[in-house]
């Protein structure tokens, strides 16, 4: 069935068809209509689950991890303030290895106040221990919130998926929406490696461990998030043989013969793709990257897509304060090379705050980088005031 929905009312459907147990969840514009979506569905009996009415986003992601540790599949979602007030519980969520879900609605942190989209609110928490996957329309909204169980529950990892505040939330687009029968065989119900069971009381976490206990928790979520990039290329796989719809953890556009790749993830990608396209038309050589999965970030993956390409402009929505584009940082990481092969990596601030990225901004900012022959060290602002 296809339906015309926000990016919230697909999260709300994905969450349903996942058939989620329990739902904790505090409201904060632009994520409001998904918990309200949710809320009306548990209330008609059309979902089958718990919804708990919290009082704050740490409460949440509290009732969360007890929900996840009991065993049953849960579900939240929060953006910008309410996900910088769950820290705390983001690391716990991650250090028990529990496979909650998570939707994130990109927006920005205050100050000064803003309702609109940037990344920084979800980039910022990258070292908690979560899987992040960006989206860049509707459809891949719901279809992520799927792959995201699917690939939690087998890594014993929480997934955040991000889909941008107003962009997605709140924009319509045609959605197709899977038959429950399609989506039970693509994600059966949840079978957790441990719950509590009070016939079998046992201690999870919360006691004071001897440093070379904690020293193998951190090694093994780290291996675990390793081995989440291989179960979400057969996530997508599996996925694509059940619907026909896939992602990869990435996807190149018009790479053959690029001198300059643009680097993109969220709904910039969209634009740039018809920047690439007119780029293309007056004969400069430009391709496009779009990166899916953010945590595990797919390095190999990336420098193969890049090998050989003499120049990349990476598209930040984010900003680490004293350093520059997070996205930029991650990169730069998994392109050095010793060697001298490195390209030369241009690191452009464009978009924080919900500023539009049009196609013509992004075209400026592809011959700005193919005329430089060396980056600046310092993140490139672009312009907005025209």
């Amino acid at each position: 069935m296809e339906k015309v929905m926000t990016g919230n009312s697909a999260v709300a459907y994905g969450v349903k068809l996942a058939r989620a147990q329990v739902i904790p969840a505090y409201p904060i514009t632009p994520q409001t209509t998904i918990v309200e979506h949710l809320a009306q569905m548990c209330a008609t009996g059309e979902l089958r689950a718990r919804f708990i009415n919290v009082e704050s986003e740490y409460s949440a992601m509290a009732a969360c991890i007890g929900a996840a540790v009991a065993g049953v599949r849960t579900f939240t979602a929060t953006s910008s303030h309410g996900l910088a007030f769950m820290h705390e519980l983001l690391h716990w969520a991650s250090g028990a290895r529990l496979p909650i879900v998570m939707a994130n609605v990109n927006r920005a942190l205050a100050v000064p106040w803003s309702l609109l989209a940037e990344h920084t609110d979800s980039l910022s928490q990258r070292d908690t221990g979560w899987l992040q996957i960006y989206c860049e329309d509707n459809q891949e909204v719901l279809d992520s919130i799927l792959q995201a169980y699917y690939i939690a529950e087998r890594v014993r990892l929480p997934c955040m998926v991000n889909l941008e505040g107003f962009y997605l939330s709140y924009i319509s687009e045609p959605v197709h929406i899977p038959e429950q029968e399609q989506v039970d065989a693509f994600l059966p119900a949840h079978c957790p490696a441990y719950e509590l069971d009070p016939d079998r009381p046992a201690a999870f976490f919360g006691a004071t461990f001897e440093p070379t206990m904690l020293y193998r928790f951190r090694r093994d979520t780290h291996q675990g998030l390793e081995k989440a990039l291989r179960v979400a290329r057969e996530a997508d796989e599996d996925f694509h043989r059940a619907f026909g719809r896939r992602y990869g953890l990435l996807e190149g556009y018009r790479l053959v013969d690029a001198q300059l790749v643009l680097v993109a993830t969220g709904t910039s990608v969209s634009t740039a793709r018809t920047a690439v396209d007119r780029l293309r038309d007056r004969g400069a050589k430009v391709g496009l990257l779009k990166l899916r999965l953010f945590r595990p970030l797919p390095a190999d993956d990336i420098r193969s897509a890049l090998r050989g390409v003499p120049k990349v402009a990476i598209l930040d929505r984010s900003i680490s304060l004293g350093a520059g584009g997070i996205l930029c940082q991650e990169l730069k990481s998994v392109l050095y090379r010793a060697d001298g092969q490195c390209p030369a990596v241009f690191g452009l601030l464009a978009g924080l705050g919900g500023i539009d990225v049009t196609p013509d901004l992004i075209c400026e900012i592809a011959e700005r980088a193919l005329r430089s022959e060396y980056p600046t060290e310092e993140p490139i602002w672009i312009e907005v005031n025209r």
